[in-house]
């Protein structure tokens, strides 16, 4: 396992998105430092599909007590993104150009979640991708989104 913070753009541009996800998975690559950051990590990779599990904590709480929607958010955004990156040909990257959360109950610091996410639609320099979050242990769904992402030349 690398000990690097970010992987390089050459690591990056050398592998398709495909690949470069799995070496995430692997531990051959390094994984976002966000990911320790907001407690999660991912979990599956599958073509055109990921999932990640993770947990909030009282570190992720807005002044209610309350898990901050934007915990949701990350979530979301990066499972639907690298969701997209597993269909991203080699020397290509993407990027978020938006997406939308809806936030459907509130869910506790300490509940374990995952995140998933699937590409619906990819064309040669868009995607769209859908993702929800739900509760490990309840199954309950607490957020849905969805995003559009740029594919463009590395």
């Amino acid at each position: 396992m690398t000990t690097a913070v970010h992987a390089t753009r050459d690591d990056l541009l050398s592998l398709s998105g495909f690949e470069f996800m799995q070496a995430i998975l692997n531990g051959d690559m390094p994984r976002p430092p966000m990911a320790d950051t907001l407690n999660y990590r991912l979990t599956s990779v599958s073509a055109g599909e990921v999932v990640f599990t993770g947990t909030p904590t009282l570190a992720h709480t807005n002044p209610m007590a309350g898990v901050h929607g934007g915990w949701y958010g990350t979530l979301l955004d990066s499972a639907m993104g690298c969701a997209v990156m597993t269909i991203v040909p080699k020397g290509r990257v993407y990027t978020t150009l938006e997406y939308k959360i809806n936030i459907t109950r509130a869910l506790r610091p300490g509940t374990e979640i995952t995140a998933s996410a699937r590409v619906d639609h990819k064309g040669r320099t868009t995607a769209v991708a859908q993702g929800e979050i739900r509760g490990v242990e309840d199954g309950k769904l607490y957020a849905t989104g969805t995003t559009t992402c740029l594919i463009m030349d590395g």
